[in-house]
C-alpha cells in the first residue's frame, strides 16, 4: 500500500522539471513550448462563441460524490471478538464480504478475489511509478550537479537533494532522508545547527575532563549526559523530516 509519506515525496520529485543546460526563467520558456519563427501561437484563431463558453459543470454529480464518500467513511459499530469496535462503513462491508467468502459463499469469494487482485495491481503500479520517478530524478540531478561543478557554475540547490534520495534496487524501495520542500529545508537547517551546537558543547566539556586536576568533574559529566540526551532528541527529529 502506498503510504502518505511516499505520495508526498513522489509529488516533491515530480513537481520539479528535470535539469538541463538551458536555463529556464523570465523571458526563457522551456524549449518545447517556445514559438517557432514565423509561426503563430494560435494558428486556428479563437473558435466562434468561445468568449461566452463556460466549462461544463454538474453540481448534482459533485454533491452525489460527496454523499457517497461521506457514507463510505461514516463509522458504525460492528462485533469484533468479545466486544464492538467502530470502523468506516466501507471497511465493514469489505469485512462482511471476506467473512462470507471464508464461509464458502462462491459469489463472495469471486468478488473478494477480484477486489484483492485489483487493489494489489494498483498498489504495484503506483509503487513502480514512484520508483521510476525517484530514479530518474536522482540520475538527472546528479548529472546536472556534476555539470555545474565541471563548468564552475552555481545554481539553486534541488529539493530534495539527490544524495538524500536513497534507491535500494535489491529491495525495490526508495527513501528520502532529507528535506523535500523549502519549509522542511528551513526546519532541517535549524535542527542541523542545533545538532552541531550540541556536538561542539560535548567536545568542549570532554576537553575539561582531560585535565587531571579539574575540580568540577562531576558537574561536567552531568552536563555531558544532558547534552547527549538533547542530541538524541535532535537526531530523532531530523530523521522524521
Amino acid at each position: 500500500m502506498t503510504k502518505p509519506s511516499d505520495e508526498k515525496n513522489r509529488k516533491a520529485l515530480t513537481a520539479r522539471a528535470a535539469p538541463s543546460a538551458y536555463a529556464v526563467g523570465y523571458g526563457k520558456p522551456p524549449e518545447h513550448s517556445r514559438f517557432k519563427p514565423g509561426q503563430s501561437g494560435n494558428p486556428r484563431g479563437r473558435p466562434r462563441g468561445s468568449k461566452n463558453r463556460r466549462p461544463p459543470s454538474n453540481p448534482g454529480e459533485e454533491r452525489m460524490k460527496e454523499i457517497v464518500l461521506g457514507e463510505a467513511y461514516r463509522t458504525i459499530k460492528v462485533n469484533d471478538g468479545a466486544g464492538q469496535v467502530s470502523v468506516p462503513m466501507a471497511q465493514a462491508i469489505i469485512r462482511s464480504l471476506a467473512f462470507n467468502a471464508a464461509k464458502g459463499n462462491q459469489r463472495a469469494q469471486r468478488l473478494f478475489t477480484e477486489l484483492l487482485a485489483t487493489t494489489e495491481r494498483e498498489n504495484k503500479r503506483a509503487h513502480d511509478e514512484w520508483l521510476e520517478v525517484a530514479i530518474t530524478y536522482k540520475v538527472d540531478w546528479e548529472r546536472e550537479l556534476a555539470r555545474r561543478e565541471q563548468l564552475g557554475i552555481t545554481g539553486p540547490e534541488p529539493l530534495p537533494h539527490p544524495d538524500h534520495v536513497l534507491v535500494d534496487l535489491r529491495n525495490n524501495s526508495v527513501r528520502i532522508v532529507g528535506p523535500a520542500t523549502r519549509e522542511e529545508k528551513a526546519e532541517w537547517e535549524m535542527w542541523m545547527k542545533r545538532k552541531a551546537e550540541c556536538e561542539t558543547e560535548i567536545a568542549e566539556l570532554r576537553q575539561l575532563l582531560d585535565q587531571p586536576d579539574y575540580p568540577y568533574r562531576k558537574q561536567v559529566e552531568e552536563d555531558i549526559e544532558h547534552e547527549k540526551k538533547i542530541l538524541a532528541i535532535v537526531n530523532r527529529v531530523i530523521a522524521f523530516i
